[in-house]
């Protein structure tokens, strides 16, 4: 009996092929005191026409199956779990451990893939500079500052303009703990959210957040 989600394989086929990407990881909004588990997924320079992903228990937490070949499939895919505040539902509804990737392309390649979830989230890091909600931060200059935080390999700062889609995301060594805000982005008079991410080797995603305005 096969396992849910298992791709079948042509004998005369050429062997699975890699993904690009096949990825999971949690991530926890510190601020708000949730978590969710995410899984990435790219098939390279082909759409993927079938996916299924298989926990260490033999769970087939997705599934998924383009409706037609003529949709060219779907060369990337990102999935979000539900986000509890309870972190022990999440954990037991996604274990530790490696999961199985395998998939198809809309040409009919084959692919597979591995990646290992682990539970541990890195401590979240602490606003400095500015510090959570202030006013009147100047739009030129600024250098974002947060407390050092050990054993992670990097971090994620992120900044987005209330009311636009205007953002800026940096991913920046584990060894740095500040990020020069690039002249001419930040607009006088303007709140903006402001967030700082932990990532340990795992790719496990700890997130703080809060907002400032700029000077007029």
């Amino acid at each position: 009996m096969l396992a849910a989600g298992t791709v079948l394989l042509n004998p005369t086929q050429d062997p699975p092929a890699p993904f690009a990407v096949a990825s999971i990881h949690f991530e926890q909004n510190a601020s708000d005191g949730d978590f969710e588990a995410v899984v990435e997924v790219k098939g390279g320079d082909e759409g993927l026409a079938q996916l299924a992903v298989v926990s260490p228990d033999g769970r087939a937490v997705i599934d998924v199956t383009a409706p037609a070949a003529t949709t060219l499939g779907v060369r990337q895919l990102r999935f979000e779990s539900p986000e509890p505040g309870d972190f022990a539902s999440l954990k037991s509804a996604y274990p530790e451990g490696v999961y199985s990737f395998t998939g198809a392309t809309a040409d009919g390649t084959t692919l597979q893939g591995k990646a290992t979830l682990r539970h541990t989230l890195p401590p979240a890091a602490a606003f400095l500079r500015p510090a959570a909600g202030a006013r009147t931060v100047s739009v030129k200059d600024l250098v974002i500052t947060w407390t050092a935080v050990r054993n992670v390999t990097a971090y994620i700062v992120t900044i987005e303009q209330h009311g636009s889609d205007v953002s800026i995301t940096a991913r920046l060594a584990g060894s740095v703990a500040s990020f020069a805000v690039p002249d001419g982005f930040l607009r006088p008079g303007t709140a903006y959210q402001l967030g700082i991410g932990t990532v340990t080797a795992g790719g496990n995603i700890s997130f703080v957040e809060t907002t400032f305005t700029t000077a007029e």
